[in-house]
């Protein structure tokens, strides 16, 4: 039952369906099971959101395989659209049955210097979504009302859900890399984030290089406007400005450095690798300049400039549509570089 504090329409379920995470193990293993929770409560300056589609990251897979550490047992998930069920006291951004979002980052202390100074992902009280606090895999979830994010009305909800992370994240790596319009920029792997950002770097005048073992992607790189397209080791007709690392893998990061032009950048886009990233000779890979920089998280700024934009280009997220049952195959299926684009589970009974 909802707290007397707050609001509702005609909002009266009770228990929910939601794929929670107990143990760590291999995806392969399918350790995610569909049970029955209580539908969480808003405390004051939260706002319940009814799920209606989440976005499947790879960053789960480093929370099912023990890579991150998130608070078990959890609901997974921080690609997160829908609508607005109740809200608890104080709430004054969103009314029920508002569409909103909800991505990665939960929470953040906003006292600390990283806070104060606008960068709000390196706090040491950040809390990420489907991490720290549960997440999307289920049919209703919470979230401060200062940190979510209405959705455009452009987008359906399972072509916004990957623009949380995917997007907001690949526009924070193309920030990072420091492209110019005119530039090269090369792409190492092509998932959800990658066909995201190669949309962002044409609009923003550049090219692209496209590094990727999937043959299927790189048809979909070509398709989006790659202007070559080949795996990690091939050699592309020039030497690129900025790359982007998306891969799980440590030895993409020399195949990348390769790449890279005289005082190049390279952005490596994921929170952990599952492989080491080798040694790397000074003088071949690293000398003349070259820079390597992490992405750590995302703040509410990433979201906030990222959503309006995507509507604007537009930019067309290219979706796969499953079943919240079927979250653990969807995930073996991103693991085994199956999914086209990016996958959505749709946690309702239909599309927007």
């Amino acid at each position: 039952m909802l707290n007397d504090n707050c609001s509702q329409s005609d909002y009266n379920i009770k228990q929910m369906r939601a794929q929670i995470l107990s143990h760590f193990a291999p995806v392969e293993e399918r350790p995610l099971r569909l049970i029955e929770l209580p539908v969480p409560q808003p405390v004051a300056g939260e706002i319940l959101v009814k799920v209606a589609a989440c976005g499947v990251c790879h960053t789960e897979l480093d929370e099912i395989e023990g890579r991150l550490n998130p608070r078990l047992p959890i609901v997974l998930g921080h690609e997160i659209t829908g609508t607005v069920a109740a809200s608890g006291s104080g709430v004054k951004t969103f009314k029920t049955g508002d569409r909103v979002s909800i991505a990665w980052i939960n929470s953040a202390c906003g006292k600390c210097e990283f806070c104060r100074s606008g960068n709000e992902n390196l706090c040491n009280d950040f809390r990420g979504t489907g991490c720290d606090a549960n997440g999307g895999y289920a049919e209703y979830t919470t979230i401060g009302e200062d940190f979510a994010f209405p959705v455009p009305a452009r987008f359906s909800d399972s072509q916004a859900a990957p623009l949380l992370c995917a997007g907001a994240i690949g526009y924070r790596d193309l920030k990072l890399s420091g492209i110019k319009e005119g530039q090269t920029l090369g792409l190492f792997g092509f998932g959800a984030s990658a066909h995201i950002v190669i949309q962002l770097a044409r609009h923003e005048g550049c090219k692209v290089f496209v590094f990727t073992r999937s043959t299927e992607h790189r048809q979909l790189a070509v398709e989006l406007g790659a202007d070559w397209a080949g795996g990690s080791t091939d050699c592309p007709p020039e030497k690129v400005h900025c790359a982007i690392d998306f891969t799980p893998v440590g030895e993409t990061v020399p195949e990348a450095l390769r790449t890279l032009q005289k005082g190049g950048r390279l952005v490596i886009a994921v929170i952990r690798k599952r492989t080491p990233i080798p040694a790397l000779d000074y003088a071949s890979l690293l000398w003349e300049e070259k820079e390597i920089k992490s992405v750590a998280n995302i703040t509410r700024r990433d979201v906030r400039e990222f959503l309006p934009l995507a509507a604007q280009i537009p930019i067309v997220p290219e979706i796969e549509e499953f079943p919240l049952e079927a979250a653990n195959e969807v995930l073996i299926k991103l693991k085994q570089g199956k999914i086209k684009g990016a996958a959505v589970l749709r946690t309702d009974k239909g599309g927007q």
